[in-house]
């Protein structure tokens, strides 16, 4: 390798791997923020947490690598423009696609390192995220109850000074208020020595245990003399049972996490297309046979006579024999029908399309894996050329090009995905989309670097946008020193 590629090469890889350790770490941080319902409050030490995190973060991946990429790519090139080292270059007969050589080939090893990610390591991960963050989810009836402090569970308010046991089964000192469904109001209080939870494996209710206490109540009497404070009554075992399916959303949350597609390879999601549209086939022959079955049958209900001759008939003649009684009932049969039919054609419609759904979920996951290989290229072929015109380095309008740029793309991207997935166009074009739409660009961007065309474009267009703000700041200084 010559000194010059070295030094290219060398100069991206810093810039690279900086860029892309700052921005996975960010968007962990987002995930920690996003999924923050799932940790807090049940008591997860922090090799769980850690885990969690770990099996997480290969699901950044494919947003953090190509925008890595692109805002290396912008700033590497922008301060070698910025410092006249391409002019350097270019004096010495050295092209920008003889500078980008070297990076190119690391960028091609770096699309096929990410294509082996996302389709050996990030599904293996992404089935163990989905199922730890099931087992965290299911554990929320145990850990309903917070030592140390009320925990709201519906017309419920618990505190315990202490948790204790293998399982923080075990509580201490419990206090309970139940309030009124009726007037809203804190009448009842419960306090025990000790007490125990008892759970299920998925099952919402929740069973408190609770030893050696007492029960108070407040009694409001209908005889305005009797004034006694309250009732208390004493218990050595008193057990409640709590449905906390009421104010928690994990079967949602669990719906959510259902989608299969993404813990699949290359060959399993193959092997699952083919099952699914040859059941999807036969369910549409057997739905035809069906709706051909109840139209014989309709018909051969309906025949009386073969042997009468056909010929035209209205329908208003055939009324006509029938009494007003026969009329309504022949209307509320023939409604009937219909609406049994329009029902099943419904349902059958409806079932085939979420089938159809599902199947484009998994050819989506599919082509989406080839995308994020070929989008570390795009990037590249975006960034670099943009930053050898804007000439700038550091993350001042570099970043700003950066984002402008991804946000574009993952927008793009999301949207052909949804569009795609509820069959309005194909899972094919809907996952190529933004990369079809940003092509364009790196196409144009890298014809203008390599024929020093655009240099100037950028100065000239930022030139009145600087210079209005200037002017109105003047403007804004003058004005504040008169005063």
């Amino acid at each position: 390798m010559k000194i010059l590629d070295r030094y290219i090469l060398t100069s991206f890889v810093k810039t690279f791997f900086s860029v892309f350790a700052i921005l996975f770490f960010i968007f962990v941080l987002q995930g920690i923020w996003v999924f923050i319902g799932d940790l807090a409050g049940k008591d997860l030490d922090f090799i769980t947490i850690f885990k969690f995190l770990f099996f997480y973060s290969p699901k950044m991946i494919p947003m953090v690598l190509p925008l890595s990429v692109l805002l290396a790519s912008i700033m590497t090139f922008g301060d070698f423009s910025e410092n006249y080292e391409f002019a350097a270059m270019k004096s010495s007969g050295i092209s920008l696609q003889r500078a980008m050589r070297s990076l190119i080939i690391f960028i091609l090893l770096l699309s096929g390192l990410s294509f082996w990610f996302v389709n050996n390591i990030a599904p293996k991960s992404e089935f163990k995220f989905v199922n730890m963050r099931r087992d965290i989810l299911h554990t929320k009836p145990a850990m309903a109850i917070t030592a140390g402090q009320f925990t709201s569970l519906g017309a419920l308010n618990i505190k315990v000074d202490e948790k204790y046991g293998e399982k923080d089964e075990q509580l201490r000192n419990v206090t309970m208020h139940v309030i009124s469904q009726q007037n809203n109001q804190n009448k009842t209080v419960i306090k025990a020595n000790t007490g125990r939870i008892e759970t299920h494996e998925n099952s919402p209710i929740l069973k408190l245990h609770l030893f050696n206490g007492n029960y108070y109540e407040d009694v409001t009497s209908k005889k305005s003399h009797l004034t006694k404070p309250f009732v208390k009554s004493e218990f050595k075992h008193y057990i409640m049972s709590i449905d906390v399916s009421e104010f928690d959303n994990s079967e949602q949350e669990l719906q959510e996490i259902s989608n299969t597609a993404n813990m699949m390879n290359i060959s399993q999601l193959n092997y699952t297309i083919d099952s699914l549209n040859v059941n999807l086939k036969n369910e549409q022959k057997v739905q035809v046979e069906a709706d051909n079955d109840n139209n014989r049958l309709f018909l051969s209900n309906n025949k009386r006579d073969s042997k009468i001759a056909y010929k035209n008939v209205s329908l208003d003649s055939l009324l006509t024999f029938k009494t007003r009684s026969e009329k309504i009932s022949l209307y509320s049969n023939a409604s009937a029908v219909a609406e049994s039919i329009r029902f099943n054609i419904t349902n059958n419609k409806n079932s085939l399309t979420e089938k159809s759904k599902y199947i484009n979920r998994h050819w989506i996951a599919l082509y989406e894996k080839f995308v994020i290989a070929f989008s570390c290229l795009l990037m590249f072929f975006i960034g670099a050329p943009l930053g050898a015109i804007i000439r700038k380095g550091g993350l001042g309008l570099p970043m700003v090009f950066a984002v402008l740029i991804f946000i574009t793309y993952h927008f793009i991207n999301t949207f052909g995905k949804k569009l795609a997935q509820e069959n309005g166009i194909t899972p094919f074009f809907g996952t190529w989309l933004s990369t079809l739409v940003l092509l364009p660009m790196a196409i144009t961007f890298t014809y203008k670097a390599t024929r020093d065309r655009g240099i100037n474009s950028i100065d000239n267009l930022l030139y009145p946008i600087t210079s209005y703000f200037k002017t109105k700041f003047k403007k804004k200084q003058n004005t504040t020193e008169n005063v």
